[in-house]
C-alpha cells in the first residue's frame, strides 16, 4: 500500500484508517464504529488508540490467532487485491510438500534409489553361536571318551529321522514308522563302531525289513509308498551317518580323522557362503538353490583344499598334503551335491527348513545335509590313503 491511503478521513467516509498500532491495521473499505467515548478523533490519525482485541463466539486464544493470521495475510494484497502466495494461511499449517515426480507411483525417495545390500538370509549371531556350542559338545566328547561321540551320532540321527518322517507326513501324508527307523538308526550306528562295515550292513538289513513288518499293522493303502519312503529314510540318514562311525574306530588316529572330516566340511560351506555372498553372479543350480553360484562352488573347493592339505600333513598318521588336497577337492563336491540334494527334498515337499531346532539353522538335518554323503566318501579316501587303521 502507498502512503496516501493512510491519510484522514471523516467519520463515515470509504476508507477508515487507524493507526499500525491497531489489530485491524490492514484493513480497507471499512466503517470505523461508532466513538467509545470522549478523546476519539476519528480525523486525525496521529490521535487514534488501538481498538481493543474482541475474542470470537468461543473466546479462545485460536479465535486470536485465526484472527491475525487472516490479517497478516491481508497486509500482502496489492493495491488491485491480488493475492500473492507466501506461505501458509495459518500458523499452525505445514506447507504442502511436492508431488512426487514419477508418474510409475514408485517410491522416489532417496532411500529407494539406494542398492539394496545382501543379505544372509539367516540370523548370523545365532548361527555362529549355535555352531560353537555344537562344535564344543562335539571335539569334547570326541577326544574325552569315544562311546560319548557314538552316542551324540545316534541322538543326531534320532532327531533327523523325526524331522524327515515329520515333514513326509506333513506335507505328502506318507506315513513311515519312526520307532523301527530309530531303534534301527541306532542300532546301524553301534555296529558300525563294535563291528565294523558288516555290522552296519547287517543292521541296515534289518532295519527295512522291521520298516515292513511295522507297516503291516495298517490298512494296506499305500502300503509301497510308505515302505519305499521308510527305506528311504534308513538309508539316508542313519546307515550313512555308520560311516563317522568307522572312521572313529580306525587306531591310533580316528578322532582325528573324524576332525578331519567335520573340519573340512564346514570350511567347505563356510568358503562357498563367503565367496558366493561376495562374488556369486552366476546361478549354479538355479531350479533347485537359487542361493548356490558357480563361483561359491569355487570358493568352496579352494578352501576345502587347503585345509584338507593342512589336515593331513599335521593331523592324519602317515598323511601327505597331496593327499590333502584331493581330499578337499572330494569333500567340496559331495558337499555341494548333499547340500543340493536335500534342496532337492525340501522342495519337493514346499519347505524352507526341515525344522526349528536350532536357531540360525533350522532343523537337525538342515546340518547333516552336507556331511551325510560326505561321510562315505571321506571314510573311503582315508582307507585308500592311510589304510582302514
Amino acid at each position: 500500500m502507498n502512503e496516501s491511503s493512510w491519510g484522514a478521513a471523516p467519520p463515515g467516509a470509504g476508507h477508515w484508517a487507524p493507526s499500525d498500532h491497531g489489530p485491524a491495521s490492514s484493513l480497507r473499505g471499512v466503517a470505523p464504529p461508532a466513538p467509545a467515548g470522549p478523546g476519539h478523533d476519528w480525523g486525525d490519525p496521529d490521535r487514534t488508540r488501538p481498538l481493543p482485541f474482541v475474542p470470537g463466539p468461543g473466546g479462545h486464544q485460536d479465535d486470536d490467532r485465526e484472527y491475525r493470521n487472516i490479517r497478516d495475510s491481508r497486509d500482502h494484497l496489492d493495491d488491485r487485491g491480488a493475492a500473492r502466495p507466501s506461505g501458509p494461511l495459518f500458523r499452525d499449517e505445514k506447507p504442502q510438500e511436492p508431488m512426487p515426480t514419477s508418474l510409475s507411483g514408485s517410491d522416489s525417495s532417496p532411500d529407494s534409489e539406494k542398492p539394496k545390500k545382501k543379505s544372509a538370509g539367516r540370523n548370523l549371531r545365532a548361527a555362529i553361536g549355535v555352531g560353537i556350542g555344537l562344535g564344543a559338545i562335539i571335539v569334547a566328547s570326541l577326544f574325552v571318551y569315544k562311546p560319548v561321540f557314538i552316542g551324540v551320532i545316534a541322538i543326531a540321527v534320532v532327531v533327523g529321522l523325526w524331522e524327515l518322517t515329520s515333514r513326509l507326513a506333513e506335507r505328502k501324508d506318507i506315513k513311515v514308522p519312526l520307532v523301527p527307523l530309530a531303534v534301527g538308526g541306532t542300532a546301524m550306528v553301534a555296529a558300525g563302531y563294535v563291528r565294523g562295515a558288516e555290522g552296519a550292513w547287517v543292521a541296515m538289513a534289518l532295519t527295512a525289513l522291521a520298516v515292513l513288518v511295522w507297516r503291516m499293522t495298517e490298512a494296506p493303502e499305500n502300503y509301497l509308498r510308505d515302505v519305499t519312503a521308510g527305506v528311504f529314510a534308513a538309508f539316508y540318514v542313519p546307515f550313512l551317518a555308520t560311516f563317522v562311525a568307522l572312521m572313529l574306530a580306525a587306531e591310533p588316529d580316528g578322532p582325528e580323522r573324524v576332525l578331519t572330516f567335520l573340519m573340512l566340511t564346514v570350511v567347505s560351506d563356510t568358503g562357498a557362503y563367503a565367496v558366493g555372498w561376495r562374488f556369486g553372479r552366476h546361478k549354479l543350480a538355479p531350479r533347485i538353490s537359487p542361493g548356490k553360484t558357480r563361483e561359491g562352488l569355487v570358493g568352496a573347493v579352494l578352501f576345502a583344499m587347503v585345509a584338507g592339505a593342512l589336515c593331513m600333513e599335521f593331523l592324519i598318521v602317515h598323511g601327505a598334503w597331496w593327499q590333502g588336497l584331493l581330499l578337499g577337492l572330494a569333500v567340496a563336491a559331495s558337499a555341494t551335491l548333499g547340500d543340493l540334494g536335500e534342496s532337492m527334498i525340501k522342495r519337493d515337499l514346499g519347505i524352507k527348513d526341515m525344522g526349528t531346532l536350532l536357531p540360525g539353522h533350522g532343523g537337525i538335518m538342515d546340518r547333516l545335509d552336507s556331511l551325510l554323503p560326505t561321510a562315505p566318501v571321506v571314510w573311503l579316501l582315508f582307507v585308500i590313503f592311510v589304510g582302514s587303521g
